[in-house]
């Protein structure tokens, strides 16, 4: 189901799907209250959402869809406004899986790239199982966690200096719900990479900044890595730990397909971090940052992935479980606890 008030944008959106043998269009309709009138009749395996539609917004239309009907929706958002951005976040929060650029005319340079990469995320999505949110307050609800299973000899780093978080489908809600978890008092540098199209980066770290109590910027190249902030790195650049605690923003060879990579972040905290490093590894598609991790638990660092029970995508971590890689399992209402006891030095 295509959902889009513009009938150009609308047009140009079923002619992208058309390409693609493995999509087909079930509706293509113009306001939340079409698509939420039709939506049981269709039944789409996956919801192309605008943001900015008369009457019922995307946002509350992607609410209503994952309280009444849930199904994996991806949002199609203009990467310039920032008023879109942060309504695109917020979707994100309320279960969307994942945001790309609106398409513009056919002429355009960038053109064919945003096309496949519309194609792309709704064949991904259209397989990933979704649950059923609560309407009202309830952003953060998911999965009953069951306790996880803890690594018997879990080893504490005796002066851990660095935080490294990573995340891909269905991160920016738990990243938020982590690091807003965090004391204001958290005393580690914090260094995330979250897998979303460049264009939404800056976008991405303004709205966790709103919605998070530590600052949170897009890393810089060189800069130092301080207590008590955040730092997203930039999109399509892998961000790592230098020596002395110094940021680096490179833009080498993607790795496992990823830029930026957590398996990037992760070696290079191994590196130069060593025992005192600290890995998560949260929900994502795919197998990124399970062998950074497994060279951070190597090196002596703490490491922990979330567990199945609320991811919404279990590849990542999964991945790191299955090589060992992870130290700690833990539901995602329990990690920011157990990360301020650790920097607080208790078990």
């Amino acid at each position: 189901m295509l959902v889009e008030d513009s009938l150009v944008v609308r047009q140009l959106l079923i002619h992208i799907v058309g390409r693609d043998p493995r999509l087909e269009v079930v509706a293509a309709v113009a306001s939340g209250e079409e698509a939420l009138a039709t939506i049981g009749q269709t039944r789409p395996d996956v919801v192309s959402m605008d943001i900015r539609l008369p009457g019922i917004d995307g946002l509350e239309t992607t609410r209503r869809i994952m309280a009444e009907r849930p199904t994996p929706i991806v949002v199609i958002a203009d990467s310039i406004e920032d008023s879109s951005l942060r309504i695109s976040m917020n979707a994100l929060r309320a279960g969307a899986l994942s945001v790309v650029e609106k398409p513009v005319a056919t002429t355009h340079a960038g053109y064919d790239a945003v096309a496949t990469e519309i194609c792309t995320q709704l064949r991904i999505m259209a397989a990933v199982p979704v649950i059923r949110r609560r309407p009202i307050g309830s952003e953060w609800a998911g999965r009953s966690a069951a306790p996880a299973p803890v690594a018997a000899a879990l080893r504490v780093p005796e002066a851990a200096s660095v935080l490294a978080l990573a995340a891909s489908t269905g991160g920016p809600p738990a990243l938020a719900r982590v690091i807003g978890g965090l004391p204001a008092s958290y005393p580690l540098p914090v260094l995330v990479v979250q897998h979303m199209g460049g264009a939404f980066m800056e976008g991405f770290a303004a709205w966790l900044n709103g919605v998070v109590g530590l600052a949170v910027s897009v890393a810089r190249d060189g800069e130092r890595a301080e207590a008590g902030h955040v730092y997203v790195a930039p999109g399509d650049r892998h961000l790592e730990l230098g020596p002395a605690g110094h940021l680096r923003i490179t833009d080498a060879a993607p790795v496992g397909g990823q830029r930026p990579a957590a398996t990037a972040l992760f070696r290079s905290v191994a590196r130069h971090a060593g025992g005192r490093g600290v890995g998560v590894l949260l929900t994502g598609m795919g197998e990124d940052g399970a062998t950074g991790l497994l060279d951070m638990r190597q090196a002596g660092a703490l490491t922990i992935a979330e567990d199945e029970s609320t991811a919404v995508v279990f590849g990542m971590p999964a991945a790191a479980i299955r090589l060992s890689a992870a130290g700690t399992v833990l539901p995602l209402d329990r990690i920011a606890a157990h990360l301020a006891r650790l920097a607080e030095g208790g078990p």
